[in-house]
């Protein structure tokens, strides 16, 4: 992000707000950073936690606005220097068992980033079918199992029996893996348990339509020479990153993007596990 002090900012994603107290360090008290978020529990947390670090009001602002919506952010702060988006969900929320985002924690089967708006998971699988629970498996995770997966919660669903809590999703994904060789089923539930989350996450946030939208709105917010960054965890994510880019670069609003991903050091992958499945790309809007 090259980022300079007196240059204006946006931090998209607010979340724990680690990106945002780095980047405010690289303005020096100089200049303005925006940062957005939708989830109003972690949000009040993490103002406080910044404000506490000594960022006040001259140098920070924080809305409770979906990044989709960057225009009118811009239409009240002004276009940008410099933008960075971490997609997904952060940490604290994964280790909420209220917000229930980890398989790993018994909790409602909820997955909203933003609990006053839409409908937890629990209610969506009620009103989807197999094909449709399957094809949310496979479009938004990559499932291999999506198939088995969707036919033993939809059979559980029929049955009148709610699918309401975390540790009952898991318990059916591992019932739809009893076929998995033992030696291998451990990991492979594992791995599809967080797959499956993942794909109704995604779902249940319209995190695809949001990045659409953010992506066709970028271009208009960034200033002449401002720079961009996203982080993004899943495949799906990260086409959507590059062909955006690729496709502004051949018409030539963005002056250069990245080449090739940017990925996690091993080293870094040993202080944080859950950075391994990152993928990084810039672009400079010309």
């Amino acid at each position: 992000l090259q980022i300079q002090p007196g240059q204006r900012g946006l931090d998209a994603t607010l979340g724990y707000g680690g990106h945002t107290s780095a980047m405010l360090r690289c303005l020096n008290g100089e200049g303005h950073l925006t940062a957005l978020d939708v989830d109003a529990i972690e949000m009040a947390k993490t103002e406080e936690r910044l404000r506490n670090q000594g960022f006040g009001s001259d140098i920070l602002t924080i809305r409770k606005i979906n990044f989709a919506n960057i225009d009118e952010v811009a239409e009240k702060d002004g276009k940008f220097d410099f933008i960075l988006a971490d997609l997904g969900v952060s940490s604290m929320q994964i280790d909420n068992p209220d917000r229930g985002f980890s398989y790993k924690y018994d909790g409602p089967l909820d997955l909203r980033l933003d609990q006053t708006k839409g409908e937890p998971a629990s209610e969506r699988l009620k009103h989807v079918t197999r094909d449709e629970f399957e094809g949310m498996l496979i479009e938004n995770s990559d499932e291999p199992y999506a198939a088995e997966i969707a036919s033993v919660v939809m059979q559980e669903l029929k049955k009148g029996h709610p699918v309401d809590t975390t540790s009952k999703l898991r318990e059916l994904i591992e019932k739809a893996l009893v076929r998995v060789p033992a030696a291998d089923r451990k990991e492979a539930v594992k791995k599809s348990c967080a797959r499956t989350f993942q794909a109704l996450r995604i779902d249940v946030n319209s995190e695809f339509e949001v990045l659409e939208a953010f992506l066709q709105k970028l271009p208009d917010v960034l200033n002449p020479g401002g720079r961009v960054a996203v982080l993004t965890f899943h495949s799906g994510e990260d086409r959507l990153v590059k062909k955006s880019f690729k496709e502004n670069v051949k018409a030539g609003i963005y002056s250069e993007a990245a080449k090739d991903v940017i990925r996690p050091s091993a080293e870094e992958c040993r202080c944080n596990s859950r950075a391994h499945s990152t993928k990084l790309r810039w672009a400079v809007r010309s």
